[in-house]
Parts: structure tokens; sequence; C-alpha cells
């Protein structure tokens, strides 16, 4: 491995992050360095950050080399002086060991069809709330209103984690809506309930 792939390997960008002084809440948010943030708009994993505010993206060494106003090579030198990662020429390097995830792409997959399906069922409640509202207080609840006031705010929540939360928190919902193939069950129904609707 290269000095880069060496200190990716080894320092994920949260840990760097808060390293260097940063305040990363529980959902790998901060207020971001780059610009002047009063709101934590700094999404931060293991592999990369990004900034919903200004825009600044990347990986722990781009992160380092903007946080300091440094070259890349610098950035990793700099961390790997940093974290105590010996980088020397016919030396091992001893770097934290760091989980191989074989079924990240998998994950990674399963992730945006389980949004995808969540956000589709989030919309089409949103379209319930507003369409079958009781006109009148005398009115029979819709069962479609009725769902979707008991639904809504699960749904939110998950699709909010799958947003802004941390990759263990991302890998639980993921596992929960892929077993017993609670996710396809959903896609279905939604989809289902949609052509209903335009009949």
């Amino acid at each position: 491995m290269n000095l880069f792939e060496t200190i990716k390997a080894a320092v994920p960008v949260r840990q760097a992050a808060e390293h260097y002084g940063l305040k990363v809440n529980r959902n790998g948010m901060a207020c971001c360095p780059f610009h002047n943030d009063r709101h934590p708009s700094l999404k931060l994993n293991e592999e990369y950050f990004f900034c919903f505010g200004c825009g600044a993206a990347g990986d722990v060494v781009d992160f380092a080399a903007k946080l300091f106003d440094l070259g890349s090579l610098q950035a990793a030198q700099r961390l790997a002086a940093d974290f105590g990662i010996f980088t020397g020429p016919g030396r091992a390097v001893p770097a934290p060991h760091k989980p191989k995830r074989p079924h990240i792409r998998q994950f990674r997959e399963d992730e945006m069809f389980c949004f995808r399906v969540l956000t589709d069922y989030l919309h089409l409640l949103e379209d319930w709330k507003v369409r079958y509202a009781p006109k009148t207080p005398d009115d029979a609840l819709d069962n479609r209103f009725v769902e979707a006031c008991q639904m809504l705010d699960r749904i939110e929540y998950l699709t909010d984690i799958l947003t802004v939360g941390d990759l263990e928190e991302r890998v639980a919902v993921v596992e929960e809506l892929m077993k017993d193939s609670t996710v396809a069950f959903l896609h279905d129904y939604t989809t289902r309930k949609r052509e209903e609707d335009v009949r």
C-alpha cells in the first residue's frame, strides 16, 4: 500500500475530525470548519466527509489538506505523524486494524433500494394526509388518512437515519427492512396503492 492508501485504511474521517477538535454529534454531523457554520451541516463517516452548506467533500487526506491548507502529500504525512503511523521503507505499518467489509457493495445496493422504497411510501403518505383529510368534524375518517397519521413519523425517522445516520444505525435499519422481505412488501404495497389512487 502507498502512503495515501495506508492513511485512508487506518484513519476514519470522523476520528480525524474529532482529533483535530471538531465536536461530532451521534449522527456524525458537525459544524463545518470550512465556512461560517452555526448549525451542523458537515456529515462525517469512516470514509468521507460532505458539507451540505458549502459543498466541501473528500476523504481523510482531503479533510486534513483543507483544514491545514496543505498539499495532499503534506496532509498525508501530517496524519501519519499525528496518528503514529510509521511509513518508512522496509517497515510494516502498525495501522489500527480496520475490519474488512466484503459485503459493502451489496449493503450500498440494499441501502439505496430501502431509501427509494421508504421515500416513495413517505410521499404517498404525505399525499394521503392532505387528500383524504376529513373536511368537517363529522366526516368518517378515511383509512388512508388514518394510515398516514399513524405511519408518517416512523417512515420519516427511518428515512432520516438512512440520510444522516452513522454506519451502524444505517446497517441496523437496512437489516430490519430486508428481514422477512419487509421492504419488498412495502415496495409492492406502495406501487399497488398508487395505481388504485390513479384509478
